[in-house]
């Protein structure tokens, strides 16, 4: 299959699956905001994505696009790392032309996904899996904070050493984006001459705006909340 074999067709794989996510992380940090605003309708929108069939079924399609994304992204770098041979050991590291976030992208997505795991723990796991236990009949967890996602948020970010962990996740997360933004947008056939430049302010563009939008949550618990 052309999307499997082909290494054209896997880039292209990568790219969709990547401007899925970055979709996806629009819409988190968009909903994240809510809370500075009103816990109420936070926890009106963590409700609506509780243990309901299309929260379920979005669930799962995310985790798709995560796992193919990161398999995608390990057999790319395998192949790249293969295909160079002996040139590979001529290739200096301090290359400037090459930007450290591109020669580092596996790296920096295996941070991002090891803190995902952390961040699925501390909100995922006690919310909407602690819902699904108990809509099989189990009793497991505490149903009544299930739906509160703003008691975990202000609970959290009460700790200096996760504010901490949650910055260093989103600056390795905004180096991801904002070459991976642009390597999408590459791929896909915005790569000629007119707008090999504008795609890369689109790309910093697009990875400040989202890395902003959960770095004022983390920031605003941690520190302002608790003076006001």
């Amino acid at each position: 299959m052309w999307l499997i074999h082909s290494s054209i067709g896997r880039k292209v794989v990568m790219s969709i699956t990547g401007i899925a996510l970055v979709l996806f992380l629009l819409f988190h940090g968009t909903m994240n905001l809510v809370v500075l605003f009103s816990e109420d309708g936070y926890n009106m929108i963590c409700q609506f994505l509780g243990a309901n069939w299309y929260a379920l079924v979005g669930t799962v399609g995310l985790s798709g696009l995560v796992f193919i994304h990161f398999i995608y992204a390990i057999y790319l770098t395998w192949q790249n790392y293969c295909s160079r041979g002996n040139v590979r050991y001529a290739i200096s590291g301090s290359n400037k032309e090459v930007e450290w976030s591109s020669k580092n992208m596996l790296i920096i997505g295996a941070v991002i996904i090891g803190f995902i795991g952390l961040h699925l723990y501390n909100f995922w796991y006690k919310m909407q899996f602690v819902e699904i236990v108990h809509k099989l009949g189990g009793d497991f967890g505490n149903i009544y904070l299930a739906q509160n996602g703003a008691h975990y948020i202000k609970e959290l970010f009460a700790q200096p050493l996760y504010c901490v962990l949650y910055l260093i996740w989103l600056v390795a997360l905004w180096l991801h984006l904002s070459h991976g933004i642009w390597s999408s947008l590459q791929s896909i056939g915005l790569n000629n001459i007119v707008w090999f430049n504008r795609i890369k302010v689109i790309s910093s563009v697009f990875a400040t705006l989202i890395v902003a939008m959960f770095a004022i949550v983390v920031l605003w618990y941690c520190f302002f909340n608790k003076v006001l």
